[in-house]
């Protein structure tokens, strides 16, 4: 079992709530636009971090991260991309890999958008945590954590940042 703190669009912006909140998970994950290499580093010192480059981040995170990440985390089958759309509304990107080899898990980022919804389709549970930076038009900040035993997802948690 495996406990798993989510966030996204960080874009530079450290909140040392981000510590508290992921203490207590085994992993950080980071749909990209991370926005510093400094803000990477604060995360991967709390927990080990996983994280993809997004849109925004420059050529030292791009070195650093890939632009698709695709892993196994317990026995389910996990794949992060930043750009990456919705269920039904997948981005042009990424559609075909989705649907030749769908995953369990699909995290996007991007939208600064918190959504968490199934694809009966895929049979794969989505999830884009929102928007964890300052920059953007979302009201609020989100972050996510959730648990993976086995193939399964469970015990996930919204985090509000206010």
């Amino acid at each position: 079992m495996k406990r798993i703190g989510l966030l996204s669009d960080t874009h530079g912006y450290w909140d040392e709530r981000f510590a508290e909140y992921f203490a207590e998970c085994d992993e950080i994950w980071h749909a990209g636009d991370i926005g510093s290499y400094e803000v990477a580093e604060r995360l991967a010192a709390v927990k080990p971090l996983r994280a993809v480059c997004g849109n925004c981040d420059g050529g030292d995170l791009r070195q650093l991260y890939p632009v698709v990440l695709r892993f196994r985390c317990e026995e389910a089958d996990v794949l992060i991309k930043h750009i990456g759309g919705y269920p039904g509304h997948y981005d042009r990107s990424i559609r075909a890999s989705l649907f030749a080899n769908p995953p369990a898990l699909f995290v996007a980022g991007h939208s600064h958008i918190l959504k968490v919804a199934y694809d009966r389709q895929l049979q794969c549970l989505h999830i884009n945590p929102g928007a964890a930076g300052l920059q953007g038009w979302q009201k609020v900040r989100t972050i996510v954590r959730f648990t993976v035993e086995g193939k399964a997802f469970k015990d996930l948690e919204v985090i509000e940042l206010r």
